[in-house]
């Protein structure tokens, strides 16, 4: 057999194999400045420019702003818990070989599918959007046509090379955060009364509508609850972080720094608009004929508010759909290396992109958009129910397989001190997590805009591990490595957080 080198190996790091699958030509080219933007690109899409008007209107102004609270907390546990394990295990499409390895294959095995669909189902969604806000400008050209244009975009950014694909997401996510950065800085002033672009210059408001002829809680505790499941789902995509990480330069010191700025900026961009907008916009009007950005830039007197947000929305949806095909393909190739897809997915081109799971993950999500319009009421409503219950079953993975993660490593005699990021407050974090997690799940059962989620979700759930189970048997497809024989990235590869 051939022996092989660090040149061979381009994804080897410096001091460690830590990882308990076979290293791969997957190229290793991703800075710190590009897992962020990919998070943060993952993160905010329509449902910030567009729905955070409809949150408002449920919730009041005092409650939307705590349910996004509540939300970034729920973000931070989870992505303390995904620190630790993005470096025991610095692999492409991570979630699942988290789950296999400390909980089980058949709990990967799961993982895996729930977190492919949803953003399969995402993606076609997206493109759909996208194209319908296109008519804007040109009406002639129908949304098919543009939903092609943008998936073939998507598709050669993807295909070039990992380096490519993140910093093309790096400036479309730069984009959306500074259209966030506008409104907070343009909105807060205007809160105080001070409106330079505006000809009428409209009189401080402060915080007077927070203050509602209801009360500080106009839909009632309900509300906030309610909403706090949705603001659950908007934060989702922060978890990109893990699916990139077999593809970071310096694993042990990015993805802790990466992690840290990520949640951060959430908290400070998606807590600090809807302060402002709620502040801004009565909270019974908000987000109800339009965006609740446009109403808010045509308040301060930017001009051409309508196109810019537009542009912006476009730009949003585009992002959002870059690193969800991104996370399709490294999600299809970790399973074919496990043994649980074809092997033809594992084909690379020689900058290591897994070409074939990326054209199949592009094609699924060209059927789940065509289903969406000929089968709506059945096929694409499945679809979409089981991809909502995706994104909490898939959190719930991550936090819970750092849970028996660190338990084995310590029981078989592993030194915390060693680890170069570790989840702090342990077992306090992934069982808090958990338990919010959980409380989500079953509050879906009382909401009746979400209740199809468990519906589909529950049952797609249990067909996978019954058909893992007949296909695989209880141990999956492959040879693993035991837990007690990785050799973990160490405290002296990277700064504790």
């Amino acid at each position: 057999m051939r022996s092989t080198s660090t040149q061979d190996l381009p994804n080897v790091l410096p001091h460690t194999t830590a990882t308990q699958v076979p290293l791969r030509r997957l190229q290793r080219s991703m800075d710190a400045r590009h897992l962020i933007m990919i998070a943060l690109g993952g993160v905010i899409g329509s449902g910030l420019f567009l729905s955070s008007g409809y949150t408002i209107n449920q919730a009041g102004p005092l409650g939307a702003i705590i349910a996004y609270l509540v939300g970034a907390v729920v973000v931070y546990l989870v992505m303390a818990c995904l620190g630790e394990l993005a470096i025991a295990y610095p692999v492409s499409g991570a979630f699942h070989i988290y789950a296999a390895r400390s909980i089980g294959p058949a709990t990967g095995f799961t993982t895996a599918w729930l977190y492919w669909l949803c953003w399969v189902v995402a993606l076609g969604s997206e493109f759909t959007a996208a194209g319908i806000l296109m008519q804007r400008w040109f009406p002639a050209v129908p949304v098919w046509l543009w939903c092609l244009i943008f998936a073939a975009t998507l598709f050669t950014i993807n295909a070039i090379s990992a380096r490519v694909f993140g910093e093309t997401e790096f400036w479309l996510s730069l984009v959306k955060v500074l259209a966030i950065v506008a409104l907070i800085v343009l909105g807060g002033a205007a809160i105080f009364g001070f409106t330079p672009l505006s000809t009428e210059h409209p009189a401080a408001v402060l915080f007077s509508n927070f203050q509602t002829p209801a009360g500080l809680f106009p839909g009632g505790v309900g509300g906030v609850v309610v909403t706090s499941l949705a603001v659950f789902y908007a934060f989702s995509g922060s978890e990109l972080i893990g699916v990139a990480a077999g593809e970071t330069k310096d694993p042990a010191k990015n993805i802790p720094r990466a992690l840290r700025s990520t949640v951060l900026r959430l908290l400070v961009l998606f807590v600090g608009s809807i302060t402002v907008i709620a502040a801004i916009l009565p909270y019974d009007q908000a987000g109800l004929t339009s965006s609740p950005f446009v109403d808010v830039f045509q308040y301060v007197g930017v001009p051409f508010a309508a196109d810019i947000m537009n542009f912006v929305i476009i730009t949003a949806l585009l992002s959002a759909g870059n690193s969800g095909l991104f996370s399709c393909a490294r999600m299809l190739f970790s399973l074919a290396e496990e043994g649980h897809a074809p092997k033809a997915l594992l084909r690379l081109t020689p900058r290591g992109i897994p070409i074939v799971a990326l054209s199949v993950s592009l094609a699924l999500a060209l059927v789940s958009l065509l289903s969406s319009i000929i089968a709506a009421e059945t096929v694409y409503l499945v679809l979409v129910s089981v991809a909502g219950f995706a994104v909490v079953a898939v959190w719930m993975s991550i936090v819970a397989s750092l849970y028996f993660h660190r338990r084995r490593f310590v029981r078989d005699g592993g030194d915390i001190g060693t680890l170069a990021y570790r989840t702090p407050l342990f077992p306090v974090v992934p069982i808090v997590a958990f338990a919010l997690l959980l409380i989500s799940i079953v509050a879906i059962a009382f909401d009746p805009n979400q209740v199809a989620a468990l519906y589909f979700g529950v049952p797609f759930v249990a067909a996978c591990y019954l058909f893992f189970w007949w296909r695989y048997g209880r141990r999956g497809a492959t040879h693993r490595v035991a837990v007690s024989e990785e050799a973990p990235v160490t405290a002296n590869d990277a700064p504790q957080a």
